[in-house]
Parts: C-alpha cells; sequence; structure tokens
C-alpha cells in the first residue's frame, strides 16, 4: 500500500507540473493599443468598433501572447502625435489619427517570414472613420478572418490568424493588458484539476489507511 500511495503522489506532481507547461501556450496575432500619455493602454474593443478623435495615438504589435495579461506593447518611445503627424497638417472636413505598426521580432515571427521593421503612419481620414479605416489608409494591405479579427497588417503575415503556438520569450517586450477574439486561456487547465484530483483522493487513501492500521488486532 505504501508503494502504491508513493506511485500515486508521483502521478500527482506529473499532472500539476504538465498543467502548468500546457498554459505556457499562446497565441500569434496583432494585438491593439490605445496611447494614454506616456503609456500604453490595451483596446477594450476592436479596431473595426473604435472611432479615435483627431490627434489620438493608437498602436498594434504582433507578437506571440499566452492571454491578455501577457500581451506585448508596441515598442518605441517616441509615439506622440505631434512626431508622428508633423508633416500632415490639418484638413478641414477630415481628422488624424496616429499610428504605431510593430511588427514584433523574428521569435514571434511565422516559419520562414521575417518582420518588417516597425514603423508610425499619420492617417488623414474622415471625422467618422474607423481605427480600421485608418489603418486601411496607410497599412494596406489588411488581411481578415470570418470572424472579422485583423490577421495582417501591409501584408505581414503572409499567413496565420491567431494561431495557438508554443511560448516563446520575448526580452524586448513589455507586459501589458489584449482583445483577442476567441482565445481566453486564463483559467485553469484540465490537467490541473485533475492534479488536485489526484491529491484529494490521495489524502483520502491515507486516511483510509491510518483507520485500518489503527483498528488493526494486536
Amino acid at each position: 500500500m505504501t508503494r502504491r500511495v508513493a506511485l500515486l503522489f508521483l502521478a500527482a506532481f506529473l499532472l500539476i507540473g504538465s498543467a502548468g507547461q500546457a498554459q505556457a501556450a499562446g497565441y500569434r496575432y496583432w494585438s491593439f493599443w490605445d496611447r494614454d500619455g506616456d503609456h500604453w493602454v490595451y483596446a477594450t474593443q476592436g479596431p473595426s468598433l473604435v472611432r479615435p478623435s483627431d490627434g489620438d495615438v493608437q498602436g498594434f504589435r504582433f507578437a506571440v501572447s499566452e492571454d491578455s495579461g501577457d500581451a506585448a506593447q508596441p515598442r518605441g518611445g517616441g509615439a506622440d502625435f505631434d512626431s508622428i503627424c508633423a508633416r500632415t497638417p490639418p484638413k478641414d472636413g477630415s481628422k488624424r489619427v496616429a499610428l504605431v505598426l510593430d511588427f514584433g521580432t523574428a521569435s514571434d515571427a511565422p516559419s520562414g517570414e521575417t518582420p518588417p521593421a516597425p514603423r508610425t503612419a499619420c492617417a488623414q481620414v474622415s471625422p467618422d472613420a474607423t481605427t480600421a479605416d485608418a489603418l486601411a489608409a496607410v497599412a494596406d494591405p489588411l488581411r481578415y478572418n470570418t470572424n472579422a479579427l485583423l490577421c495582417a497588417i501591409a501584408g505581414y503575415p503572409k499567413t496565420g490568424c491567431g494561431e495557438q503556438v508554443s511560448q516563446k520569450a520575448d526580452p524586448t517586450a513589455s507586459a501589458a493588458p489584449d482583445q483577442k477574439s476567441a482565445q481566453d486561456d486564463d483559467g485553469p487547465s484540465v490537467g490541473l484539476y485533475a492534479g488536485i484530483a489526484v491529491v484529494a483522493a490521495l489524502g483520502a487513501a491515507g486516511a483510509w489507511q491510518a483507520r485500518r492500521r489503527r483498528n488493526a488486532p494486536n
């Protein structure tokens, strides 16, 4: 019985360990951000729904992220409207939106693709334009999937859209709050629940064995 209990403990340990590894999987996708003063804030709506105001700064970052709290921000410290739109004078009947486009790192790129260098652009669009409209004005071609998830900006990447991949560490990424479409991976995994169940069973088995020894005839 002692050997059996030891094996059960080992199984529980392996289950819990594998649960942590399973949660290391991430998704490769374009995240969408708003600039608030000197820092980025993860957008709570997709670019096709947001209607930015004249003078707003918004950003996009392509990366592999495990969940919303793990999403990588657009890089670069000069993300201010005045510098990005300095060469685009205001015009009646339009608004200007500054965009920061970060195509990510080689470690996050799909196999066989090389990310373009990060760049900025000033989109001059109609007053009722969405962020998606502003993006289309300066970073064609865009690619969307059937669920309207943004898959590619300026043709990058050529294939794929929000696919699940093994998580890769990116030393240049900074953690910040993500608006993945149908990719909420924040909850505990099945393996974790299985590990907890095994540990509970072990406790019950141990209690039963102790009672058996106490009640055994001397």
